[in-house]
C-alpha cells in the first residue's frame, strides 16, 4: 500500500517536471504536414527536411544565403511611394509596412559579389504588400539595370510577387513597360540577365521583367503564372492539370530553363556566371 502511494507521488512529480519543460517550437510544412523542429528547419534556410517544401525568405535573408559575405551594397535605399491616385489608407499602410518589414518597398537592389563574381541583385520580398510591383518597385528595378549595363556587370533578380500594386493604378501597370525596356537596353549594351523566380511569381511581374532572363530558374514546385487557376478555369471552361504553374510544369513547357534547390543555388549561380566569363 505505501509502496502504491509512492508511486502515485512520484508520477505526479514527474508530470509536473514535464510541465515546466518548455517545448521547442515546431514547424508543420503546409505540404505534407510533418512536423520538424523549428530550429532545424531555419538551419536549412526553410525548407522542409521531408518533402523539400521551400517555404519563403526575406530579401534580407535572402541575400545573406546568395552573396558573399560582406559583399551588398544597396541601391536606392530611401526611395519611397507616394500615392499617386489618392487610394485610401494607402499611406497609412504603406508607413505600417516599413516599420514592420524595415524595407522601404517591397525590393531590395544593390551590388555585391557570388562566390567572387561581381553582379547587380534584386529581390523582392512577400511581406511588404505580397512584393506588388509600384512605381518604386519598377524605378529600382529599372535603376539596377542601368547601373548593371553602365558597369558591364550581370544581374540576377530574385521575383516573388502578386503581380501589379492595385493602389496604384495605372503607374503599376506603366511598370511592366518600363523594367521591359530596362532589361533591353542591359540585353544591348551585351550583359547577362538571370531570373530566379521563388514562391509566388504570378501577375504583371511573371508578364515583364521575370520572364526576359536569358536564363530562368526556379525553386522547386513554386507557383508561377499570371492569372490564378480558378479565373483560367472559369475563362476557358476547362479543368486545368494538378501541376498547372508549377516550376516543373512550366520547365516541361520550355518556360523555366532549370529547377535548382536552396541549398545549390548560390553554386548555381556562381558556375552559370563564370560560364558565362564574369569572373572575379
Amino acid at each position: 500500500m505505501l509502496e502504491d502511494f509512492f508511486n502515485v507521488v512520484k508520477k505526479r512529480f514527474n508530470d509536473d517536471d514535464d510541465k515546466q519543460t518548455p517545448e521547442k517550437p515546431v514547424f508543420k510544412c503546409p505540404r505534407c504536414q510533418s512536423s520538424v523542429p523549428l530550429e532545424h528547419y531555419e538551419e536549412l534556410h526553410r525548407v522542409c527536411p521531408e518533402c523539400n517544401y521551400h517555404g519563403r525568405l526575406s530579401a534580407r535573408e535572402r541575400i545573406a544565403v546568395t552573396v558573399d559575405k560582406e559583399s551588398f551594397t544597396e541601391y536606392d535605399a530611401d526611395m519611397l511611394s507616394c500615392n499617386p491616385i489618392d487610394y485610401p489608407e494607402y499611406e497609412e499602410k504603406q508607413a505600417e509596412l516599413r516599420e514592420k518589414t524595415g524595407l522601404s518597398d517591397a525590393i531590395v537592389t544593390g551590388e555585391a559579389k557570388i562566390k567572387g563574381s561581381s553582379v547587380v541583385i534584386g529581390v523582392m520580398d512577400s511581406r511588404y504588400m505580397m512584393a506588388s510591383m509600384g512605381s518604386v518597385v519598377g524605378e529600382k528595378i529599372a535603376r539596377a539595370f542601368e547601373r548593371a549595363a553602365e558597369k558591364n556587370l550581370p544581374v540576377v533578380m530574385f521575383t516573388a510577387s502578386g503581380g501589379a500594386r492595385m493602389q496604384e493604378g495605372i503607374v503599376s501597370l506603366m511598370q511592366m513597360a518600363k523594367t521591359s525596356g530596362a532589361v533591353k537596353l542591359h540585353s544591348h549594351s551585351g550583359g547577362l540577365y538571370i531570373t530566379v523566380l521563388t514562391d509566388p511569381t504570378t501577375g504583371g511581374v511573371t508578364a515583364s521583367f521575370a520572364s526576359l532572363g536569358d536564363i530562368i530558374i526556379a525553386e522547386p514546385k513554386i507557383l508561377v503564372g499570371f492569372a490564378g487557376r480558378r479565373v483560367i478555369e472559369g475563362t476557358i471552361r476547362q479543368r486545368l492539370p494538378d501541376d498547372f504553374q508549377l516550376a516543373e510544369f512550366m520547365q516541361e513547357k520550355g518556360f523555366v530553363d532549370l529547377i535548382a534547390e536552396r541549398r545549390k543555388m548560390r553554386s548555381t549561380l556562381s558556375h552559370l556566371l563564370k560560364l558565362h566569363g564574369y569572373t572575379e
